[in-house]
Parts: structure tokens; sequence; C-alpha cells
């Protein structure tokens, strides 16, 4: 499997959500399938298959947080600032539009764009890694070609 890239705070909230599905989610959920049980017949028993299934997704979210905690690798946060990396925050401008913007680059796990969180694997994350402030990069979406020029490299 490929490594799964994290930020420290990314990793504390998995850890977060692990907890409460360990401690409080699964423990909540065996009490309810308990209940349900005590009603009786399960064939047509309603509380029981949405506590199955609800016991289902606990257990499926578990066993993926503890896939990416086997196989994550947490992103320095003192990488170099000359380049861009995951975890790296690029302010840039495109070329055509002189619009300026500015993404967190983190791992796919942590992509969130609507917060300004771009995954290294997509068109604009895969585009600028490895460059310097000053650089034109093409990025290559799936309709298009456009350039930005990289103003600024920070620490996420």
């Amino acid at each position: 499997m490929e490594k799964i890239f994290l930020t420290k705070e990314g990793k504390k909230k998995l850890e977060e959500e692990y907890n409460k599905l360990i401690n409080v989610d699964r423990p909540k959920n065996i009490k309810d399938l308990a209940e349900a049980r005590a009603q009786g017949d399960l064939k047509e028993n309603a509380d029981y298959d949405a506590a199955k299934n609800d016991q289902s997704k606990i257990e499926l979210r578990i066993n993926e947080i503890e896939n990416i905690f086997r196989n994550c690798d947490i992103i320095e946060e003192d990488h170099d600032t000359k380049v861009v990396n995951i975890g790296s925050k690029v302010t840039f401008e495109e070329v055509s539009s002189q619009k300026k913007q500015t993404y967190f680059i983190v791992g796919t796990i942590e992509s969130d764009p609507i917060n300004n969180k771009i995954s290294n694997e997509s068109p604009f994350g895969i585009a600028v890694l490895g460059h310097k402030i000053g650089d034109i990069v093409d990025v290559k979406s799936e309709k298009m070609i456009y350039k930005v020029k990289i103003i600024n490299i920070e620490k996420d």
C-alpha cells in the first residue's frame, strides 16, 4: 500500500475520531444492539437492523483509521520553505487573471478544497510540488491547462 501523508494536525483529528469511535460510539452501539435483541423477533426488528448497520459503519471506520495509522508518514513541520512540499502553504497568482490565492498542500486524506487544503495528488498539487518562489508552472486539469506563478511558500 502507498504511504499516506498526514500533517500533525490531521493525525490528531484522526486520533480524536478514533478515540470517539472506540470509547463512545462502539459501546453505545453494543448497548443499542442488546436493547434491540431484547425486543424479540430479529427478522422484522427495525431497531436491530439500524443498530447492525451502525455497527458495520463504526467497525469499517475503525479499520480504515487503523490502516491509515499503519501506513502514514507525518509531514515534518521544519521542511524547507524554498520549494513546495507536502505541508507547504503556497500563495500563487493565476497568470491569466492575476488572481492571488493560497492553498495548503496536504495528503489525500486531509484534502478539503473548501478550506483551501489541496491534495498533493490533485492537478494543482502535482504541478507545484518541487517548485520555487517565482516559478511559473502549468496546472493541467481535466478541462484545461492554466499557468500559476508561485509567490510565497510557508510552513503549514
